[in-house]
């Protein structure tokens, strides 16, 4: 398949003047009810809202260790995943056409830190991951992934998109500090809790709880760069708070509000291309590699699924039929970021959740990206700067536009159909419940299929769904099969 620029449309405004800038016409803001300052202040709030893998994905991948005891560095898996997120990013907003930033996943990075370098080299393990980018690659080119998009039901796909709301909102929850795992989940009913202890106390959490009020308030008002302002406002408080009340660092988590000494530091390429494709075969064998890189494939496949059906829907770009036009460039895309991420030892990338964060801001088109992706640039040189908004900050605007997902797709749901109403419900309260996209699309895929068989509407299900589940079904009895 060949990548090329968003194809040329009809470049007339609503009000029939044509847009003032190529900008303008390439990115086609005018069309989409979009402006330039729109656009980069969603970029922005993308950017800040993610920023936090910065720090987080060099600390998975980075305290875990091969079959050989070998570490990755710190400063070199800082490099990787920024780069990788910048150059996928940039690539996404210039061709994708589409405000959808990317960077590694989460989940993906655990898989290859703690299932794969395990039983091989680093290099063996980004070599599986860099084969599972090719692999969707192919499944692009050949119209298959395409294919299985589309033959989701309206329904399921508002489903997911609500999923990914709740999934979003409880990553902003979680994150900031407002709730928290139970250590000993073992010896209580209750997974999550209140604060640390039950109850909420700590200026990190008044921050969130600021945060959350101030982007609810402004949003409510309509005051152009809610989020933004919000994100900005509770930095500037953040780090007044933190050195005049002497906070724990522990309190704040990954990101500790406090100016650097040095904000500009020297980027660590060493990592960059150390990949071996089919080395994991030989540690593992044929069968196991091949199941590997299927493990991969499959979350990378349905995470960004999701987050593109769920964004898209967000931003206003989805079709009557729910489809989002020119969806193969941004699949495609979605499938190099894969590979990308292996071969810079990054850990697979994928479309991030927090793109809504962006979108909430009003951004509609891949100029968003473009502000995303030169932020992540800039954050090579300026990784103490891009790390100093403490999630209490950022993670305000997940909970908010998790509320404005919501809100925006549940009544779209036949609640009168149980056989759609069912598996949407599933898929939306089991994205967060298990914390992963993937498992939420795969329960809500299966029980749509089994729930039409036994009401006698198999008819109505596509191939490609039948398909599709029974690779989950398989998925799901893998370790029961003893095959993981």
């Amino acid at each position: 398949m060949s990548i090329s620029a968003p194809a040329p449309v009809d470049t007339r405004q609503p009000s029939g003047r044509p847009p003032a800038t190529g900008l303008d016409r390439y990115f086609r803001i005018s069309e989409r009810g979009s402006t330039i300052p729109r656009e980069i202040r969603g970029g922005l709030a993308s950017f800040f809202a993610m920023a936090y893998i910065i720090v987080l994905n060099p600390i998975i991948l980075g305290s875990a260790v091969d079959k050989y005891g070998h570490h990755l560095s710190g400063g070199q898996l800082v490099t990787a995943t920024v780069v990788t997120a910048a150059f996928t990013t940039l690539l996404m907003g210039v061709i994708g056409n589409v405000p959808i930033a990317l960077a590694a996943g989460l989940g993906v990075n655990t898989v290859v830190a703690l299932q794969l370098a395990p039983k091989m080299s680093w290099p063996d393990a980004m070599g599986m991951v860099v084969l599972a980018g090719l692999a969707i690659m192919v499944l692009v080119a050949t119209g298959l992934r395409e294919r299985v998009m589309n033959a989701v039901p309206l329904g399921l796909r508002k489903g997911i998109a609500i999923g990914i709301g709740l999934f979003i909102m409880l990553i902003g929850l979680v994150d900031s500090g407002f709730v928290t795992r139970i250590p000993d989940a073992a010896h209580t009913t209750v997974p999550l809790q209140l604060g640390t202890d039950g109850h909420l106390h700590g200026w990190p959490v008044l921050i969130f709880i600021l945060g959350a009020l101030l982007t609810l308030a402004l949003m409510i008002r309509k005051v152009p760069g809610a989020i933004l302002l919000s994100i900005v406002g509770m930095t500037v408080l953040a780090l007044i708070v933190n050195a005049a009340a002497h906070v724990p660092a522990a309190s704040w988590g990954l990101t500790v509000p406090k100016w650097p000494g040095k904000p500009v530091s020297t980027p660590d390429f060493g990592l960059i291309g150390h990949v071996s494709l089919f080395g994991g075969f030989h540690e593992v064998g044929v069968l196991t590699g091949v199941l590997f890189v299927f493990t991969v494939l499959l979350s990378c496949f349905f995470d960004a699924m999701g987050t593109i059906l769920g964004v898209s829907d967000k931003a206003g770009l989805l079709d009557a039929r729910g489809d989002l036009p020119g969806i193969n460039k941004v699949l495609m895309i979605d499938g190099i970021a894969t590979a990308a991420g292996g071969a810079s030892s990054s850990s697979a990338n994928t479309c991030f959740v927090e793109s809504t964060a962006g979108v909430g801001e009003g951004a509609r088109t891949g100029l968003a990206s473009v502000v995303t992706g030169l932020m992540f640039v800039l954050a090579l040189f300026l990784t103490p700067l891009a790390t100093m908004v403490p999630a209490q900050a950022a993670t305000p605007a997940l909970v908010a536009v998790g509320f404005l997902i919501l809100a925006g797709s549940v009544r779209e749901i036949d609640w009168s159909d149980f056989t759609i109403a069912v598996p949407a419900f599933l898929t939306m309260v089991l994205m967060p419940f298990t914390y992963s996209i993937t498992n939420g699309i795969g329960i809500g895929f299966l029980t749509f299929c089994l729930l039409r068989l036994a009401t006698g509407r198999w008819r109505e299900v596509p191939v490609a769904l039948y398909v599709v589940s029974a690779v989950f079904a398989f998925y799901y009895l893998m370790p029961s099969l003893g095959l993981v």
